[in-house]
């Protein structure tokens, strides 16, 4: 079984290039996949910001 790899918010905003709280409405969208963990702590699934990008090259 592999293994997700999980990004915290800012990260995932600093490689997407945007701001932390964009990030939360766009997994509250759909547009990326997060996941809880633990008491109100985000994270961002990896495969899914890969797709995000690949998707808005895709769209240029």
């Amino acid at each position: 079984m592999r293994k997700k790899l999980l990004l915290r918010p800012d990260e995932a905003a600093s490689i997407l290039r945007v701001s932390r709280w964009t990030i939360y409405r766009w997994v509250e969208e759909g547009k990326l996949k997060g996941t809880k963990v633990g008491k109100g702590t985000l994270r961002i699934l990896a495969d899914s910001v890969d797709e995000l990008i690949k998707k808005s090259l895709k769209d240029q």
